[in-house]
């Protein structure tokens, strides 16, 4: 079941994420042009620029990811002990790695980097860090964890406090396989993972009974006074396809019960 999950969301998105849907729109549009249907194409056409001119000139995609980001805050302050530290993977790029037969980062790295900060912090407890291939025709890059592995002792991670975890392929898998590696069952954790991304995490985190202190990082959408117009496409597209599968994913895992509540906040209860 949970393979026919993983295959069906990566198809979902081919069709769903927003440069798709752009490219679709247009490929409809040339349809009813070609099958004379000319006053719902140009009304379409009209439509799809409208809302393409928008998302370049201003981050509206920001709109979306805010909600996400804001979600779960920054620790004020952090607790005297905990039982350790977990990262979530995504911050490695295993296709360029592979490729140029060195560890190589996207965006994310700030999740290795706060990781390695609070071990400087908590040495005497493990870092935990999940993640594996994410990618359908290549599950078998990097089976062994080695590329998160290097990128964390380069952050100056003693490998004798890592554990691995290299087989999870979505963030469900995350928790469900690193659950076993876990010290204590019932201990208190911090989860290190971007903003956007953590209230999908907590909320499996909740629902496998993991207890976890959100710690988010890599933030994506400026501040509202930050926001201007500057006819940016790419960095705004980048933001509104982040948000947009974000906002999917939390709706996919709710409805197929893998999640405690549809958008967890600070102040929900674990899930069951």
């Amino acid at each position: 079941m949970d393979n026919l999950f993983f295959v069906l969301s990566k198809l979902a998105w081919t069709l769903l994420s927003p440069s798709s849907l752009l490219i679709w729109c247009l490929l409809l549009v040339c349809l009813m042009l070609w099958l004379n249907y000319t006053r719902a194409a140009r009304r379409l056409l009209t439509l799809i620029s409208l809302m393409a001119f928008l998302v370049m000139a201003y981050p509206v995609s920001d709109w979306l990811m805010a909600p996400l980001e804001d979600r779960f805050p920054v620790p004020q302050s952090l607790p005297g002990s905990v039982d350790g530290i977990i990262v979530l993977g995504g911050a490695e790029s295993l296709r360029l790695s592979a490729g140029r037969e060195q560890p190589q980062v996207g965006e994310g790295a700030e999740r290795i980097l706060a990781a390695a900060e609070l071990s400087r912090r908590y040495p005497d407890v493990p870092l935990i860090y999940s993640g594996g291939s994410s990618l359908v025709w290549m599950p078998e890059l990097d089976t062994e964890g080695q590329v998160s592995l290097t990128l964390i002792q380069q952050a100056g991670v003693a490998s004798e406090h890592i554990v691995m975890e290299a087989k999870a392929r979505n963030t469900h898998e995350n928790f469900v396989l690193l659950k076993p590696l876990l010290p204590e069952i019932e201990g208190t954790y911090l989860l290190v993972t971007s903003a956007f991304h953590m209230p999908r995490s907590v909320g499996i985190a909740r629902k496998q009974g993991v207890n976890v202190i959100p710690y988010p990082v890599d933030y994506r959408a400026a501040k509202p006074e930050l926001r201007y117009w500057d006819f940016d496409l790419f960095a705004h597209l980048q933001v509104l396809e982040v948000a947009w599968r974000e906002w999917i994913g939390l709706t996919a895992y709710f409805v197929s019960g893998k999640t405690s509540a549809w958008l967890p906040s600070e102040h929900d209860e674990a899930g069951d």
